[in-house]
C-alpha cells in the first residue's frame, strides 16, 4: 500500500512539471477524487505546494548531493527527491518515514534502480539536519541567501525591493508569499450578511462585499454553486471596485471590461452598477470568453465578445468607463500559485510590458473624452506597473487620477499616484492599481 498523501502530492508535483498544470486547479480535484479525509487532505496540501514553493532551495541542496547535473535526472525522479527532501528540510518528518515512503513511491513509479538512488541521496539530506543547518552549509551571502531562505528566484527578490522602494519590508513580502492564503468570497447578488451567516466566515476588512474564510471548501455552499457568490480575492474585488469609484462628469451608461476572463472582475462590475449601465466583457481566447458568459449568465444588459483588444471591433470612444486587468506574469498571487515563481523567468517580463502597453494605448482610444480607465495587474513588478502607467501618461491627453483617496478604509496602499496591495500589509494578492482620464 502506497502512502495516499505522498502519492497525491507526488502527482501534483508530475503534472506540474510534465504537462505545466497548475496545483490550485489541479490539487482540489484530486482530493475529491481520492476523498482523503481532513487531516490527510491538508497534509497533502502542505506536502504539495510546500515542495512546489520550495523547489530552487531543495534544488540547491539537492545539486551537491547527485553525481549529475539534475536536468539529466528523469523528471519523475527529481520530484520525487525534491518531495522526500522537502519532507525532511522543512517538516522535520523524521527521515526514517520521509526517506522510506518516497523510496517506496520510486520503486512503484519509477523502479528499483532508480529507488536505490533516491534512498541513498535522502539518507545525505537528512544527514545535513533542516533548513537552518543547510542554508549555512550552502555558504550563501546577500540576495542569494535570502532567495534561498524564502523560496524566491533572486530575480523576483530585486524586483520586490524595487517596487517596495527599500530594505525595510522586503523580507516580510517574500515570506507572505509563502504563506497558505485564506479563502475569499464575494457576495454578488446576495447581501454580504446572509453569506457570513451561511459561510461562518468573517467580513473582509476592505471590500463591502467581501467574505473570508478560514478553510474548508467554498465548493459546498449553496450560493457559489448558484452563483450568487463566488471565490475571488479581496484585492480583485477592490480593483474593480476602483472602476465604479472613479469620478466622472457627463454620461455613464457603458462599461467595458476589456481582458474579462475568467469573469471574477465583471461578475462584480455587473452586480455592483447603477442602473441603465451596459457592460460589455471581452477576452481574446474564446474559452475564457465562454468563461464570462457563465459568470454573467443571470445578469441583464450584457455582451460577451471573443474579442482582442489589442484590435477591438467597437468604435473608438464607445465606452465611459474601462476596466483593463492586463495579462501579467501573475507574480502577485504566489501564495495561491506556488509554482509560479519557477516557471516565470525575468525574460518573460519585457514581451508581457509590451503586450500591457498595447492594450493599454487601446482602452484609451475605446473610452469616450473625460471617460476613465482603470490599469490593473496582478503583479507589482515596475515593468509591469509604474513603467507601464508612467508612458500613457506622457501623452497629451491621458491625466493621471490619485487611487488611495478612493479607498480611505485601506491603509499604506498609495504607490505614487497609484495603488499597489500587498500580501503582508492587506491580507490580499499583491494587486496593482492606476486611473487614468482621458482629457481631449
Amino acid at each position: 500500500m502506497l502512502d495516499g498523501p505522498r502519492l497525491t502530492a507526488y502527482d501534483v508535483l508530475d503534472a506540474v512539471s510534465s504537462r505545466e498544470a497548475f496545483a490550485n486547479l489541479l490539487l482540489p480535484q484530486l482530493l475529491r477524487e481520492r476523498k482523503l479525509d481532513e487531516r490527510d487532505a491538508a497534509f497533502t496540501t502542505q506536502l504539495a505546494y510546500g515542495a512546489l514553493r520550495a523547489q530552487g532551495t531543495l534544488d540547491a541542496i539537492l545539486t551537491g548531493l547527485v553525481s549529475r547535473p539534475l536536468a539529466e535526472l528523469d523528471p519523475r525522479v527529481l520530484d520525487l527527491l525534491r518531495l522526500g527532501a522537502y519532507q525532511v528540510v522543512d517538516l522535520r518528518v523524521p527521515a526514517h518515514a520521509a526517506v522510506d515512503t518516497t523510496v517506496d513511491l520510486t520503486r512503484a513509479i519509477v523502479g528499483p534502480g532508480a529507488a536505490g538512488l533516491v534512498n541513498a541521496v535522502l539518507r545525505k539530506v537528512a544527514a545535513g539536519g533542516d533548513r537552518a543547518a543547510w542554508l549555512a552549509a550552502l555558504g550563501a551571502e546577500g540576495d542569494e541567501r535570502l532567495a534561498l531562505a524564502t523560496d524566491h528566484p533572486r530575480w523576483i527578490v530585486e524586483a520586490w525591493r524595487d517596487a517596495l522602494d527599500g530594505e525595510d519590508e522586503l523580507e516580510p513580502a517574500l515570506l507572505a508569499d509563502d504563506a497558505a492564503p485564506e479563502v475569499h468570497l464575494v457576495a454578488r447578488r446576495m447581501g454580504r450578511a446572509d453569506l457570513l451567516t451561511e459561510s461562518g466566515g468573517e467580513p473582509g476588512p476592505w471590500s463591502p462585499y467581501a467574505v473570508r474564510l478560514r478553510g474548508g471548501d467554498p465548493g459546498r455552499l449553496a450560493s457559489v454553486r448558484s452563483g450568487r457568490a463566488a471565490v475571488q480575492d479581496e484585492g480583485s474585488q477592490l480593483a474593480a471596485l476602483l472602476l465604479t469609484r472613479a469620478p466622472l462628469e457627463g454620461t455613464d451608461t457603458a462599461w467595458l471590461d476589456m481582458c474579462a476572463g475568467p469573469g471574477g472582475k465583471s461578475g462584480l462590475l455587473a452586480a455592483t452598477r447603477p442602473d441603465g449601465v451596459r457592460l460589455t466583457a471581452a477576452d481574446r481566447a474564446p474559452h475564457r470568453a465562454d468563461l464570462v458568459r457563465q459568470a454573467l449568465r443571470d445578469e441583464r444588459d450584457v455582451e460577451v465578445l471573443a474579442a482582442d483588444g489589442t484590435q477591438p471591433p467597437w468604435q473608438p470612444g464607445s465606452f465611459d468607463r474601462v476596466l483593463l486587468d492586463a495579462p501579467c506574469t501573475g507574480l502577485g498571487a504566489l501564495r495561491r500559485r506556488p509554482e509560479v515563481r519557477w516557471r516565470r523567468t525575468a525574460e518573460d517580463v519585457a514581451p508581457l510590458a509590451e503586450l500591457q502597453t498595447a492594450l493599454l494605448d487601446s482602452a484609451l482610444r475605446s473610452v469616450r473624452v473625460g471617460g476613465v480607465v482603470a490599469y490593473v495587474t496582478c503583479s507589482p513588478h515596475s515593468a509591469e506597473t509604474t513603467d507601464v502607467v508612467e508612458a500613457a501618461a506622457r501623452r497629451d491627453d491621458v491625466e493621471v487620477l490619485p487611487v488611495a483617496p478612493l479607498f480611505p478604509e485601506v491603509p499604506d496602499m498609495a504607490r505614487g499616484e497609484h495603488g499597489q496591495l500587498w500580501p503582508h500589509r492587506h491580507g490580499t494578492d499583491a494587486m496593482f492599481m492606476a486611473l487614468l482620464r482621458r482629457t481631449s
